[in-house]
């Protein structure tokens, strides 16, 4: 935890300078004030991480600092102190929103653990609020302000006015037909449908009536006319997802609708002209896919007329900690992510980009449950392949306090052992060359 700033209430200075030295032994930064008026005006000039103040003293007591404080809107957390406890002060203290309520003399440990409590719990909060503002700052529904996310953003704003064809590739899950939406929800087009089509998912022999409509008697099982997605999407945007899958024949079909703008239904003898704006997407190389026979090369010079190319979650692991912070909040989840958790979302290589983020929060957020989400909730073969590549992965580089890194590689190293051993605790103490009396030591000392 990073130093932090501190006020000390309290009218007797004897008191005053017993917790500044505990505080400064601490490493945090202590200020001191002898009433309630002078602790406003401190909070005024140079706001505290956490005030403690004694509940009786001359002027304003405790509970009016308190109260104060929360009128003038400063959440900062309080802890109150007092020699003289009821369970009515107790109880006034913590409806005003107290995080503690402390009687003395008190046990300096138990105080000690108290401020590291609250400081670590106010520093989640301010990490989760940044990580919501990051979401925020991202382009319509999209999450991430990298460099390479604002240059996709660039590209859907001057491409979504006109009505030129668009061919979207990128990895699968990196959030294609996301980007088809966008480009429609962004154009003069934004009033009509938005059809989605995926030439993967719907057998060759289906595509194509779904494609393009048929008419009664058609063939076997056609008992009335049916409109295809072409005449569906009129004035709209029809969206082609997995282009190369498209079966041969059924492109040139398509090359022509591009080239004349009109469609016939399967049984028809004539022609409808259409007004459809064309977004395709493929997640392969399409110059591979033209070499390997799975693509037209006319049709991939028609549609590529204006190509957006997205990242790879790899490509712009900046993000991560927006991405990770909005599938939380689809959750409802608001306890967030340990700095040693994102560590090790940052380390990981997603082969599986955004999609495979998004399941992998869903899946930590079940495990974690009440509480944030942590190393031990993500998946194992993630962790064993993150701490492959880098044993120091999961390590915060916080500052540079000794004991609070040493507490952390020695984390890293058991999870490492544990993972390499398949969680045999034997083989994992010889791994680390201590005894297994040793191993279940700190096992028990560090939660695992």
């Amino acid at each position: 935890m990073t130093h932090q700033r501190v006020l000390v209430v309290d009218d007797e200075a004897k008191m005053q300078r017993v917790l500044e030295i505990m505080l400064q032994r601490m490493g945090h930064e202590v200020a001191c004030a002898g009433s309630g008026e002078e602790a406003l005006k401190i909070m005024q000039t140079a706001p505290a991480n956490l005030v403690i103040s004694d509940l009786r003293m001359p002027g304003m007591s405790g509970t009016e600092l308190l109260r104060r404080l929360r009128d003038q809107g400063l959440d900062t957390p309080v802890i109150i102190m007092t020699a003289y406890g009821t369970i009515e002060s107790a109880v006034e203290a913590m409806k005003l929103g107290a995080c503690d309520y402390i009687i003395r003399p008190f046990d300096m440990d138990a105080l000690e653990l108290a401020v590291n409590r609250i400081l670590a719990a106010g520093q989640m909060r301010q990490q989760n609020d940044f990580l919501r503002h990051e979401v925020e700052k991202g382009w319509g529904e999209f999450v991430g302000n990298s460099a390479a996310m604002q240059q996709v953003y660039d590209h859907i704003r001057q491409v979504a006015p006109g009505k030129t064809t668009v061919l979207i590739t990128g990895e699968t899950g990196t959030g294609k037909e996301l980007v088809a939406r966008a480009i429609h929800r962004a154009s003069p087009r934004k009033d009509a449908l938005f059809v989605p089509i995926n030439c993967a998912a719907i057998p060759a022999d289906i595509l194509e009536s779904e494609l393009f409509g048929y008419v009664k008697g058609a063939f076997t099982g056609a008992i009335k006319d049916r409109v295809g997605k072409f005449e569906m999407a009129g004035g709209g945007t029809l969206f082609l997802d997995e282009l190369t899958e498209m079966p041969m024949p059924l492109q040139a079909k398509l090359l022509r609708v591009l080239q004349e703008n009109v469609i016939e239904r399967l049984g028809a003898n004539r022609v409808i002209p259409i007004d459809v704006r064309i977004v395709a997407a493929t997640n392969c190389d399409p110059r591979q896919a033209i070499l390997d026979g799975r693509l037209r090369e006319d049709l991939y010079y028609r549609v590529n007329v204006f190509n957006i190319d997205l990242p790879t979650l790899a490509e712009r692991r900046e993000d991560i900690a927006a991405l990770a912070a909005s599938f939380l909040a689809a959750q409802n989840n608001s306890h967030g992510i340990t700095p040693a958790a994102l560590a090790a979302l940052q380390g990981y290589a997603w082969p599986g980009n955004v999609r495979e983020l998004q399941n992998v929060i869903e899946r930590a957020a079940v495990l974690s449950r009440d509480r944030a989400i942590d190393v031990k909730d993500l998946p194992l073969d993630m962790m064993r392949e993150v701490l492959a590549a880098d044993p120091a992965a999961v390590l915060l580089p916080s500052s540079l306090e000794l004991n609070p890194a040493v507490e952390r590689l020695e984390t890293a190293m058991l999870r490492a052992a544990l993972l390499q051993s398949g969680d045999n605790k034997s083989r994992a103490a010889r791994l680390l060359d201590i005894s297994e009396r040793a191993l279940w030591y700190k096992l028990k000392k560090y939660g695992l």
